[in-house]
């Protein structure tokens, strides 16, 4: 398939772009193959996804030593001379929420345990993580850690807290309550911003802790999932009140006429920036909050987004590359569209999991893009090579497992 032919197929409408999928057209004839779907996936499927980031927490550790996975497996890279290690935080918090959906509290536990080390020895110590850790090195016996990327972005805090909401939700442990805690007063005390409108949380503080002065959509979004959790978790309105200004950010970056969200403000944390314009906050937004404003954005992601490459259908991750596939992002569409149940939804849902499972690896990974070099429009490229994420969020839609709502 051509890309201009993609593209003219894939741009008209959800109710058109989508299509093959809603009929069956993409998937493979009952003779060639006959797939069974837990929540639109095979049951090997899932339990070959759960094995990888199984086989990924193991891999540097064993027992109940504390111990990180690495994100990224293969492909670009690992070679014979260099092997990227790095395991960042968002990814690990993913990876807890999985395993809480599936019961696996004793993996969901360490990893949770091992995030609460990083933010009890962290250098600075004022109740942040970082956004990537060293699990080939991660701790020595002095009680320090290897950092792989010393930055602390508000959406990383925010999802590493919420993992530890979850963890304390069903384990009850205290020591998961009081790490959100200290995550949720960091984010207030250093990212609030109420006087430049619109008003919300700013970035976070860079690898030589600055400050990061634009906000972001998707932050907001964490935030506002975030405090929303500590809030029913202490009882405390405070909390409450805090989430709705992120909200209420989120709100003022939805364009009217579209329904999609833009990324958030440029560095004076007032202009709107409006290129490029990503998938993961059209989603999200709705998975966050399930308010009825935000089925737009998720139609808009079918509507705009939709791509295909390497024999797999499903969604790019902004509207500046869409000749490859996001399966981080398909996986986040599909669980997005399991919880908005229009019409067509559940089988859209479906459909675009047994895509996912397409591309996924012998050893049950799935890849973060169906082919290298996907532009994310942010300065940053993806590749074809097996990350926790997408593993991870891949679980949470097979398993319909919001990990915004407690």
């Amino acid at each position: 398939m051509t890309l201009s032919a993609s593209r003219r197929g894939l741009l008209i409408g959800a109710s058109s772009a989508f299509t093959g999928l809603l009929t069956g057209a993409y998937l493979p004839s009952p003779a060639s193959a006959a797939p069974r779907w837990t929540a639109g996936c095979s049951p090997a499927s899932v339990r070959s996804a759960f094995a990888f980031l199984n086989t990924k927490l193991d891999e540097y550790g064993s027992g109940d030593a504390l111990r990180v996975p690495r994100s990224y497996t293969g492909g670009f890279f690992e070679t014979p001379t260099w092997t990227f290690v790095s395991s960042f935080t968002y990814d690990d918090a993913l990876m807890i929420m999985a395993w809480l959906a599936h019961g696996d509290v004793k993996r969901a536990t360490l990893l949770g345990d091992t995030l609460l080390y990083a933010q009890k020895h962290d250098p600075i110590g004022d109740g942040r993580t970082r956004a990537s850790y060293q699990p080939d090195s991660f701790t020595v016996l002095n009680g320090t850690l290897d950092i792989g990327s010393p930055a602390a972005y508000t959406g990383n805090q925010a999802w590493a807290g919420m993992a530890f909401a979850h963890l304390y939700a069903r384990t009850g442990q205290r020591r998961f309550l009081d790490g959100a805690l200290l995550l949720a007063r960091w984010i207030f005390s250093t990212t609030h911003d109420a006087s430049r409108a619109p008003y919300g949380y700013t970035g976070g503080r860079t690898a030589d802790d600055q400050p990061i002065t634009y906000k972001a959509t998707e932050h907001n979004i964490d935030v506002g999932a975030f405090f929303t959790m500590v809030a029913t978790l202490t009882g405390d309105r405070v909390w409450r009140d805090r989430a709705k200004t992120a909200f209420s950010f989120v709100a003022a970056m939805q364009d009217r006429a579209s329904g999609h969200l833009w990324t958030g403000t440029d560095p004076d944390g007032v202009t709107t920036n409006r290129s490029p314009i990503p998938e993961d906050v059209q989603v999200w937004a709705f998975l966050a909050t399930l308010d009825e404003r935000y089925r737009r954005s998720v139609s808009w992601v079918l509507d705009n987004l939709s791509a295909y490459d390497a024999g797999v259908h499903g969604v790019s991750f902004s509207d500046t590359d869409t000749t490859k596939v996001w399966l981080e992002g398909t996986g986040q569409t599909a669980l997005a569209l399991a919880v908005r149940r229009g019409k067509g939804d559940g089988l859209l849902s479906k459909r675009l999991l047994w895509n996912i499972e397409q591309a996924q690896g012998d050893g049950g990974g799935i890849p973060a893009a169906s082919s290298d070099g996907l532009d994310t429009g942010f300065g940053d490229l993806y590749y074809r090579s097996f990350h926790t994420g997408a593993t991870a969020w891949y679980l949470l839609a097979a398993q319909t497992s919001n990990p915004f709502r407690l």
